[in-house]
């Protein structure tokens, strides 16, 4: 009786062809135009080589000038500038014509002069004081190891030249500089992209929009939504068998959907998910049940008509959707900073926050946390649901 039921089910969800589009070929659409809009956005905002001066002054800082040069070196990995080095009222002028952003002045201080702010400004800025920060550290422990030195040749009664000393000290701290690798490190994920969160949007979209599959598979077993279902309430067959063989043959045509989505967003459109395909599927998966559960629930609970079932899942869903941040990032961070509790009990979040956890942190413990809310929000949808079907009694049919 399972599968007989399980086949017509899947044969009855195949043939609404509204659903079909809805759950199926509508988030293919929508991703067509994320990959139209976002495509390029990326490439489109990526960094220039800066166009920067310096002058020198009558006691210019050699330190500055070689780690400016370094960072100006043409075909070069690390290349941020495009330097000249000329006189200040040159500088001055380059700067009038918008010919460059800003000039260095180097003498005893080291000074920033720009025209206007910006991202490139802010960038000439962060690099010369991260630039100040190495130089006066580096005078630090050049003045403690110099002292150090004198002090042991003065005991050890040896003739120091103090110039020489203070060259070797230097000479020594840059070679430990350039040597150690380990000083700047890049933790960033290999496949950090922004526009990837989109794509996440997309994903925990098509697991919500599961529900309405779920809450039409359901309604076709109740003896108030069709004639098929006051059949099923007064034949001898188990009740939780012909839910369950329903609500799996949704969760069929759910997964398929979610798998043609992956397959054309990796195959078509080109987008990578990283070293954690996996743990995005498996969150997925979840996700999908959770929403099949939020229809089944709302489905079981509402005395009404199929549409305005309908109504009331879409108003959920996307109600979860803006909450969760997916009309804008900015919400999220709002209700998570102001009312942690909503987006706790949110299931739209809770996948988007799995996702998100993927592309942000090294650690897996926020996306376990997610898979197992997640987990515990379907058992709760499903148990409620079996509970109100199981109670429901009709006077006559």
């Amino acid at each position: 009786m399972f599968f007989h039921n399980f086949k017509y089910a899947l044969i009855t969800l195949l043939k609404d062809k509204m659903l079909i589009f809805w759950t199926l070929a509508f988030p293919l659409i929508l991703g067509t135009f994320f990959n139209m809009a976002f495509s390029d956005i990326e490439n489109s905002e990526k960094a220039d080589i800066i166009s920067i001066a310096v002058v020198e002054g009558d006691k210019s800082n050699t330190a500055f000038k070689e780690a400016i040069s370094k960072l100006s070196e043409e075909d070069s990995e690390v290349q941020l500038f495009h330097n000249r080095f000329v006189s200040e009222q040159k500088a001055a002028e380059l700067l009038a014509e918008d010919e460059i952003i800003g000039y260095i002045r180097m003498n005893e201080d080291v000074k920033v002069v720009v025209k206007q702010s910006g991202i490139s400004e802010t960038i000439l800025q962060y690099v010369v004081d991260q630039m100040l920060q190495t130089n006066h550290m580096v005078e630090d422990v050049a003045k403690i190891k110099t002292e150090a030195a004198l002090k042991e040749a003065i005991e050890s009664g040896k003739a120091v030249n103090q110039e020489e000393l203070i060259k070797q000290v230097y000479a020594e701290i840059t070679a430990m500089l350039n040597s150690n690798e380990e000083w700047l490190a890049d933790n960033s994920n290999p496949n950090m992209s922004y526009t990837m969160i989109e794509f996440y949007t997309l994903i925990a979209m098509t697991c919500m929009y599961g529900g309405v599959l779920g809450m039409v598979a359901i309604n076709r077993n109740l003896a108030n939504m069709s004639n098929n279902g006051k059949r099923i309430a007064v034949s001898p067959c188990a009740k939780y068998k012909l839910i369950i063989s329903s609500a799996s043959a949704a969760y069929l045509v759910q997964i398929t959907g979610l798998t043609l989505l992956f397959l054309y967003t990796i195959y078509a459109l080109n987008v990578d998910y990283g070293a954690h395909f996996l743990h995005v599927v498996i969150l997925s998966l979840l996700g999908c049940l959770a929403g099949l559960s939020t229809g089944i629930c709302i489905a079981a609970i509402l005395k009404k008509n199929e549409n305005t079932k309908i109504s009331v899942l879409i108003s959920v869903t996307m109600l979860g959707c803006f909450l969760s941040g997916m009309m804008g990032i900015t919400m999220k961070y709002v209700i998570d900073k102001n009312i942690p509790l909503i987006n706790q009990l949110n299931p739209v979040n809770m996948i988007t926050d799995g996702l998100y956890s993927l592309y942000y942190y090294n650690t897996f413990e926020r996306y376990y946390q997610n898979l197992f809310a997640l987990a515990i929000f379907a058992l709760l949808m499903l148990g409620i649901a079996v509970y109100q079907l199981r109670r429901q009694k009709y006077d006559y049919l």
